[in-house]
């Protein structure tokens, strides 16, 4: 066994600020394991998943997007985002179509069912955001939000 001298007590100091727990990704990591498992309580109820909510967001902002633009938009692969379109379609909520000018391209459009999801989910969303930054200034959420998109940006191709 080593003994522990106080240059190797200033040495693990020194790294405290990298090492999980204390390191600021494990801790957004753990920030969006608790907030999915939250959302999850609450679209469970509606047959959803929280890759459905912002499937269902894509489309309430511009329906009939191309798969390949959602993908994109969400930085997603395409087997992925494909199952998740698939069990939607099952469910009712998106409906496929294949583009008039393009066979290659599929469009997704939302049913009504989807349509009328937007009238209650984005509710419950919003009581969760308000829950998760209870305390914190309208200021201090907008900084802690660019400064996520800059460091998104800097590990981005």
């Amino acid at each position: 066994m080593v003994p522990i001298s106080d240059n190797n007590l200033q040495s693990l100091s020194s790294w405290q600020h990298i090492r999980a727990p204390y390191n600021m990704g494990y801790r957004i990591k753990l920030l969006s394991q608790i907030l999915y498992r939250r959302l999850s309580e609450r679209l469970e109820p509606f047959g959803l998943t929280p890759f459905h909510w912002v499937v269902l967001c894509c489309l309430w902002e511009k329906d009939g997007l191309p798969t390949s633009s959602i993908g994109d938009k969400l930085q997603q692969v395409g087997g992925t985002l494909t199952g998740v379109l698939d069990r939607m379609e099952e469910r009712g909520l998106i409906r496929r179509e294949r583009d008039s000018k393009d066979r290659r391209i599929w469009r997704i459009w939302l049913t009504e069912s989807g349509k009328k999801l937007e009238s209650t989910i984005p509710a419950i969303v919003t009581e969760l955001r308000e829950e998760t930054w209870s305390g914190v200034s309208h200021q201090e959420r907008e900084l802690f939000s660019q400064i996520l998109n800059r460091a998104i940006a800097n590990l981005s191709p």
